[in-house]
């Protein structure tokens, strides 16, 4: 597990605390919080690698996460784009009841993919409320509509960034491994390995979903998009955790 006192998220909290700085420019805010992103990145590599020889410290496991309104829907893609981004599968769940729809998420992944993607998410849900209190919504547009294209907007700049801070540690890992190559001490590249790790989970998600289809993608009016991916460009991508309780609970 992940802990508090963990010294990445040492590192990770210091970083954020800068980038949170009222002083700090928007720029040096997003140097921040890229080098968080990237704290994190690096570390999922790293474990991945230790994995490889005690496949044990780091199984396949499974999360089953509620969300609740409003916009559930929208928390669901949140998290949805988190955790494909940390190499985690997931199941979008939708059941009719009296009280409406209820929506929940099965998530498949790695032990430490899965806490980060926890880590990630709780911090995310928090920010994406936050500034969506802030954003205006334009005259005469429809407020439900304007938010939802926004926490859209949001969520396409968070994940792009994560899929870009994975790729930059994963090819930096793999650099190492053939310098290592070079100097006479052989392993395997961390490509390699994150694409084993990935056909594992995939396995688990057919084993327990042999039906499962790809989701169709929403179509959302509002003009919130632009203004949602500029917060999502801007937001922290580490490690708070809300009212100090787990963000995904199984």
């Amino acid at each position: 597990m992940l802990h508090e006192d963990h010294p990445i998220l040492a590192k990770v909290r210091k970083l954020l605390a800068k980038a949170e700085d009222p002083a700090a420019t928007e720029h040096e805010a997003e140097t921040y919080t890229a080098k968080a992103a990237r704290l994190i990145a690096d570390y999922g590599v790293d474990r991945a690698l230790l994995s490889r020889e005690d496949p044990g410290s780091d199984p396949v496991g499974d999360l089953v996460v509620e969300v609740e309104a409003p916009y559930a829907s929208d928390k669901a893609d949140l998290l949805s784009t988190v955790a494909l981004a940390l190499r985690c599968q997931v199941i979008v769940r939708t059941a009719r009841l009296g009280r409406g729809k209820e929506i929940s998420l099965h998530v498949f992944g790695h032990r430490s993919d899965l806490e980060r993607a926890e880590i990630i998410w709780t911090s995310l849900l928090l920010q994406s409320a936050t500034g969506l209190l802030r954003a205006p919504v334009p005259p005469g547009e429809h407020v439900a509509a304007f938010r939802r294209s926004w926490l859209a907007g949001f969520r396409h700049a968070v994940g792009r960034r994560l899929r870009e801070a994975e790729d930059g540690a994963r090819q930096d890992a793999d650099a190492r491994a053939r310098s290592g190559a070079a100097a006479g001490s052989a392993g395997p590249t961390a490509s390699l390995v994150l694409a084993d790790r990935s056909e594992l989970v995939r396995g688990a998600v057919a084993a327990a979903y042999p039906q499962a289809r790809p989701a169709r993608p929403r179509s959302l009016s509002g003009s919130g998009a632009a203004d949602g991916w500029h917060a999502g460009q801007r937001a922290d991508l580490g490690a708070r955790r809300v009212g100090g309780r787990r963000a995904l609970d199984g």
